[in-house]
C-alpha cells in the first residue's frame, strides 16, 4: 500500500474517532428524559454505546484487517446516534415541529 493511501486511511480513522466523541459528547449534555420521550434508548445505555465505539475507532483504527472490522462496528454505532438519536432528541428538546 503507498504512503498516501495509508495517510488517508489513517486521516479517516481519526475523523471517524473525532465523530464518535462528538457522538458521546453531545449524549452527554442532553437531558435525560430527552432519551425516553423521543422514544430512544436511555441516555446511561447512548453514553455506554458512544463512549465504547470511540475508544474502539481509537484503539482499532481502520487498517483494512479485523480491527478494521472493530473500527468499522464503532463508526456506525457512532453515526446511528448522530444521523437517528440526535435528531429527534433535537425536535424533542425544541417541542416538536409546529406545522
Amino acid at each position: 500500500m503507498s504512503l498516501i493511501a495509508l495517510w488517508v486511511m489513517q486521516i479517516i480513522s481519526w475523523v471517524g474517532a473525532l465523530a464518535g466523541l462528538g457522538a458521546f459528547i453531545h449524549a452527554l449534555l442532553q437531558r435525560s428524559d430527552a432519551f425516553t420521550a423521543a422514544d430512544r434508548k436511555t441516555k446511561p445505555i447512548w453514553l455506554l454505546i458512544t463512549g465504547v465505539s470511540t475508544v474502539v475507532m481509537g484503539l482499532f483504527p481502520y487498517n483494512g484487517g479485523a480491527g478494521g472490522l472493530l473500527w468499522l462496528a464503532g463508526l456506525v454505532a457512532a453515526l446511528v446516534y448522530l444521523v437517528d438519536v440526535r435528531p429527534k432528541l433535537i425536535e424533542v428538546q425544541r417541542g416538536g415541529n409546529n406545522w
